[in-house]
């Protein structure tokens, strides 16, 4: 018997170089049972910011083989859900073939912080941790919704 596809859910960022990766990375980790976890940006930066990488490698998921993407390569898949990290992609967002829901929850983009790379560090710490306190607790409702 074949099993069905897992639902997709994208989760988009305007550059697709940190809010939208640590989201991809976390909610992956929680979820992958359950969903299919994506992320791509409407101006996809061209790269992982190494600060991302390094701020999820201090929590055990490793998203170093993670590439910015276009949100374009996702609009002939079956998307069910949509997720907008910052304020620009909600904006920009088109609908997806499929597409049941969408939300927006915006977080602060680290790739602004100032400082070296301790102070800058920082700021993507708290934001990873914000970002995991929302998303761990999308993939608890997700799994109880499935029960």
């Amino acid at each position: 018997m074949n099993t069905p596809p897992l639902p997709i859910v994208l989760i988009l960022c305007t550059g697709n170089s940190c809010r939208s990766h640590m989201a991809e990375g976390i909610l992956r980790q929680a979820a992958s049972d359950l969903l299919d976890v994506r992320s791509a940006g409407s101006k996809p930066a061209g790269y992982v910011h190494p600060l991302a990488i390094r701020a999820l490698a201090e929590i055990g998921i490793d998203i170093s083989a993670h590439h910015s993407k276009h949100m374009d390569e996702f609009l002939q898949q079956q998307v069910e859900t949509v997720i907008t990290v910052c304020g620009n992609a909600d904006q920009a967002c088109p609908m997806f073939p499929g597409q049941l829901n969408r939300h927006h929850w915006g977080f602060d983009d680290p790739a602004h912080a100032e400082g070296g790379d301790e102070e800058q560090l920082i700021v993507f710490r708290r934001v990873r941790d914000e970002i995991k306190m929302v998303f761990q607790a999308y993939a608890d409702g997700r799994r109880d919704a499935k029960k």
